[in-house]
């Protein structure tokens, strides 16, 4: 128990390595959302009114999925997320997934990388999980505007053949 503990401290950044390596300090809030992340899990790929932004970073082996459930009104009623990576890019993923639900597509849009960097305090070297949230969010909305687009042309199709 007391090694599981020493682990994750360490991981975290909690403490120094036992090595004496130095040590990497994260907010409160990285480390909040990275022990008890929201949103997480996934919706069903069929549902029509789910789109999904898949995105990763090769250089780190971070990888991000990110859903949306839009109503009617183009607005985002749930998300979901799967994670793959850092304490970091697991964070990230948990703070835009509680910000962009109840808002509009076109207010998810404004969402940048560096307002999810400066509310988990992420250190310069883990700036690439707030880049890789923005992208998922982008990625996510792109998705839904062409399932869309997809949908109303088949709709135009069909009224033309009627």
């Amino acid at each position: 128990m007391m090694l599981r503990q020493t682990s994750r401290k360490a991981y975290l950044g909690l403490q120094a390595s036992p090595l004496g390596l130095g040590r990497r300090l994260y907010h409160e809030n990285v480390i909040d959302h990275f022990e008890n992340p929201r949103n997480v899990g996934s919706f069903n790929r069929n549902d029509p009114n789910v789109d999904t932004g898949l995105v990763g970073a090769p250089a780190c082996g971070d990888l991000m999925s990110l859903q949306i459930k839009v109503d009617d009104s183009g607005q985002i009623i749930d998300t979901r997320f799967k994670t793959f990576g850092c304490g970091s890019a697991i964070a990230s993923s948990s703070v835009a997934s509680e910000w962009i639900k109840g808002k509009t597509l076109d207010e998810v849009m404004t969402i940048k990388n560096a307002e999810i960097a400066k509310h988990l305090r992420l250190p310069p070297v883990k700036l690439h999980c707030s880049m890789l949230a923005e992208d998922a969010i982008k990625t996510a909305v792109r998705d839904y505007k062409e399932k869309q687009a997809k949908t109303n042309a088949a709709a135009a199709e069909e009224t033309v053949k009627a």
